[in-house]
């Protein structure tokens, strides 16, 4: 079983790239998402795979963080969510967005996915709200900040979403975004660093 692949962009599709690794050419399904934020061909790359065995053939699918692909994993047991639809829901919200509606059990926010209904969205918030925080260190630490609470974070972090919210953010958006950049910065960010990441997050 493939876990990772580290190697250099060869070319890719609409829904896949190939990376060579030492003269193999790996081809790997991506969401969207990934595909954005891979370098161009001839750079190098890391993907976490997560390797699907048919009757017929073997895929690998490839994310950008283990976050993601363990939201891929929690996905794809919920019923009805095969791997396209989960691929769909990680290429429109980004590992702290849909730690996000999980947490707050935005069923609109992950029913903004292609091909998510709003029966489906609802499905994927039942069944994951007791189960994913205790899957990713990530995905835990992203899906505590927001329901904590402006009043129950650190005077920086809080005055961040506050001031995200100013600028037009949702609450669940700007909660997550804080905390992804309190992953990235440390816990002693002040509240200007953890604003400008914030925003660099919620801009990808």
């Amino acid at each position: 079983m493939i876990g990772k692949l580290k190697g250099i962009v060869d070319s890719s599709g609409s829904d896949w790239v190939i990376l060579d690794v030492h003269g193999v050419g790996y081809q790997v399904q991506c969401s969207a998402r990934t595909l954005r934020d891979l370098p161009q061909a001839g750079a190098a790359a890391t993907l976490f795979v997560e390797t699907v065995f048919r009757e017929d053939q073997i895929r690998l699918i490839g994310f950008m963080s283990e976050a993601e692909r363990d939201w891929y994993r929690l996905l794809v047991t919920v019923q009805g969510v095969g791997s396209k639809v989960a691929l769909a829901v990680l290429g429109t919200l980004s590992a702290a967005e849909f730690a996000s509606a999980i947490a707050h059990q935005d069923k609109a926010m992950i029913a903004r996915a292609p091909g998510v209904g709003p029966k489906v969205a609802a499905r994927i918030c039942a069944e994951l709200k007791d189960r994913a925080p205790a899957f990713s260190e990530a995905g835990l630490g992203l899906a505590r900040l927001p329901q904590a609470g402006a009043e129950a974070l650190p005077l920086p972090a809080s005055d961040a979403v506050s001031a995200l919210v100013n600028l037009g953010y949702q609450q669940a958006q700007a909660s997550a975004a804080v905390a992804a950049a309190i992953q990235a910065a440390g816990d002693h960010a002040d509240t200007a660093q953890l604003i400008r990441l914030g925003l660099k997050e919620l801009a990808r």
